[in-house]
């Protein structure tokens, strides 16, 4: 793989902080989360937010135990799917996994606390 490659279908990169700080290492449990939303939806998943530096999350609003901010966490969008079938698929799936609704994208991510549910 080349160097900013994590896994088959992710760079890293994708999940960098969007403030430019370098914050980029993401959660091997959260990445193997997505590789498997990327397997079976057959479709590109869409990195909208992955990991957040403490100051970036709270400019962006974030929750202040955002898990973004441990590299535990990803807002996703994936191609041609609606974002309540991700959902639904995540929750029925991985029920270990948190998951938030949203209307143009779904919030997952591997928080040790157990699964947390909010959303639309």
């Amino acid at each position: 793989m080349p160097r900013d490659d994590i896994s088959t279908h992710f760079r890293r990169r994708e999940f960098a902080c969007k403030c430019g700080c370098g914050f980029d290492t993401v959660d091997l449990e959260t990445l193997t989360l997505l590789q498997d939303i990327r397997l079976h939806f057959n479709a590109p998943v869409i990195i909208n937010s992955g990991c957040r530096c403490a100051a970036y999350n709270r400019r962006v609003g974030g929750a202040a135990a955002s898990q973004h901010v441990f590299g535990r966490a990803a807002d996703i969008r994936v191609q041609g799917i609606d974002p309540a079938v991700v959902a639904t698929y995540v929750e029925t799936q991985h029920p270990t996994a948190s998951v938030g609704r949203y209307n143009t994208f779904t919030h997952v991510d591997t928080r040790t606390s157990g699964p947390a549910r909010w959303g639309e």
